[in-house]
């Protein structure tokens, strides 16, 4: 398997993250999360979701599980105003499944080799608002040539100089245009399709 990432923040901080990792049972995890805000203070926040993120995912619990964990310790901790919306995923090279939760952040998207893209539309109240909140799970097999593209509104909520939204349109097109190449390339196709925009910070990874 291969995994490509890219960052880019308009500002010096932020409040976007993203981390992958190897587990213990073989399996790749990756997460991926937005917070509420800009700046120092949103850049902050981010911090305790990544430690409290980092802390949860050595217990190998699948990821609806870590995603209702990482809400319990927000709110416990809670800040006012403040909530990380945050997508988990973990694969099994054995098995090529990939088990993902989410909570406000658009997609992922499965790029097909063999017949374009879909956005997986997973539902979820982003961790740090409510109490005893819950969260689904979807599970997707990869096949050979396969690969999922998250990323935060930063990339679906941009839009240019004639207040054109890129959305989530503007990304599944390109994903079905350039599935064929590397996803390293494809990421650089997306945001040189974004140069022109006026967007948050965004952050990616495939």
């Amino acid at each position: 398997m291969r995994i490509s990432h890219e960052f880019q923040p308009i500002a010096a901080v932020g409040g976007d993250f993203l981390d992958y990792f190897q587990l213990s049972d073989g399996t790749v995890g990756l997460y991926l999360g937005d917070v509420s805000g800009k700046g120092l203070p949103a850049a902050m926040y981010a911090a305790l979701a990544v430690g409290t993120l980092r802390g949860v995912h050595k217990t190998a619990q699948p990821p609806c599980r870590v995603l209702s964990t990482l809400n319990r310790r927000l709110l416990v901790r809670g800040v006012p105003r403040r909530y990380s919306a945050t997508q988990y995923a973990v694969f099994d090279p054995h098995t090529r499944q990939m088990h993902i939760a989410g909570a406000g952040v658009p997609g992922p998207f499965h790029i097909l080799s063999s017949r374009g893209c879909r956005i997986l539309e997973i539902p979820g109240i982003p961790p740090g608002l409510f109490e005893n909140v819950e969260y689904d799970m979807c599970t997707i097999t990869l096949e050979p040539g396969d690969f999922v593209l998250f990323c935060t509104d930063g990339i679906t909520d941009a839009f240019n100089i004639h207040e054109e939204v890129f959305g989530i349109t503007g990304v599944q097109e390109i994903c079905e245009a350039e599935r064929h190449i590397a996803p390293a390339h494809l990421l650089g196709q997306l945001f040189v399709a974004l140069q022109a925009t006026r967007a948050a910070e965004s952050s990616m990874t495939t």
